[in-house]
């Protein structure tokens, strides 16, 4: 039978099928982890957002992980309610993004909104201005509002001029 210390453990070694350099712990998308006195285990994931198509494989992973480290039977729940924020990244996870390519959300006030660098932008008018993930370039652009996933966004460096995904804040 797997304590819940143990069961943490593992579940911190199940990656995003998205973004394979962070884990779901790195991601703040696990969010509660529960041992029944039979060995069951529960576990309560988030998703990024409302609808995001990894949940499947996320819940598969999660109960395959489980299993075979031993647990008799394992429940995934999915819980909407707290909604996922940006701010449940680790530190660990927003430097994984960084070093991956993508540039990882910027901090947000506690309890109040997500701070803004205004400017205009043609086509795109005000909004985040992420640093380059690659060279640290300020100047950059928004050329899509979704990339190659719902929970991020396309932009490009006029610095050094390469793409880069950012991870949008929620």
């Amino acid at each position: 039978m797997l304590a819940r210390d143990d069961a943490v453990r593992v579940l911190e070694q199940v990656t995003d099928p998205e973004i394979p350099v962070l884990t779901i712990a790195d991601l703040g998308v696990l969010r509660d982890v529960v041992v029944a006195d039979d060995g069951a285990v529960r576990v309560d994931i988030t998703p990024t957002y409302s609808g995001c198509p990894a949940m499947d494989e996320i819940t598969a992973d999660v109960r395959g992980a489980l299993l075979a480290a031993g647990a008799p039977a394992v429940d995934v729940r999915i819980v909407l309610d707290p909604a996922w924020t940006t701010d449940w990244l680790s530190a660990d996870g927003r430097r994984k993004l960084a070093e991956y390519g993508i540039a990882p959300p910027g901090p947000r006030a506690a309890g109040g909104p997500v701070p803004l660098e205004l400017g205009y932008r043609p086509g795109l008018g005000p909004g985040v201005a992420p640093a380059c993930p690659r060279c640290g370039g300020t100047d950059t652009e928004e050329l899509a509002r979704f990339a190659s996933t719902a929970c991020k966004s396309l932009w490009r460096c006029l610095t050094c001029r390469e793409p880069f995904d950012h991870f949008k804040e929620f």
